[in-house]
């Protein structure tokens, strides 16, 4: 008797639900957008396949589907192990055990101005120790001259990696 016959149910304009629709997919578009890096983290954004920034510790923000974030973790120290047979000055074998340490000082520079940084490490730091150890006597390199061989090869090892801005320190 008080039904004017319009059914009982709730009734929803289309605007209204195009709103709540819209309201929603707001919501789970945010969500994707803001993020929270830890202190040790940096992100490198691009935007529409550009460099458009690099953001530090805390809550930060990125226009889901429009910009890339890469996260690198800045505080750990990396490490790389290797051992070779290597020629001395004297043309004497010598297997030479070699372990890297490194960090990421610039994630920028680590991600985008060298191609396959562990494997530029690794290259790098071959090359370093060979030379070093060519211009070392047999004695020496087993000896006395362990320790210069370690700092001459990590000073070497540095100096190539910063010639091409790879945005790595060597740690030992």
């Amino acid at each position: 008797s008080g039904n004017s016959g319009k059914g009982g149910g709730f009734m929803y304009s289309p605007r209204r639900i195009i709103m709540y629709a819209l309201f929603g997919w707001s919501i789970v578009y945010a969500s994707q957008c803001i993020y929270q890096l830890d202190a040790s983290e940096r992100a490198v954004i691009l935007r529409l396949g550009s460099f458009y920034e690099e953001q530090n510790e805390g809550l930060n923000f990125r226009f889901w589907g429009i910009d890339e974030r890469y996260i690198e973790n800045v505080s750990t120290t990396r490490r790389y192990s290797q051992t070779n047979s290597m020629l001395t000055k004297d043309e004497n074998i010598v297997d030479a055990e070699m372990i890297v340490q490194y960090k990421i000082k610039d994630p920028v520079e680590y991600l985008f101005k060298i191609v396959a940084p562990e494997l530029t490490v690794r290259e790098a730091a071959e090359a370093s120790l060979r030379t070093v150890v060519g211009r070392n006597r047999i004695d020496e390199t087993l000896t006395t001259g362990k320790f210069t061989i370690q700092e001459e090869t990590k000073m070497q090892l540095q100096s190539i990696l910063d010639k091409y801005q790879s945005g790595i320190h060597v740690v030992a």
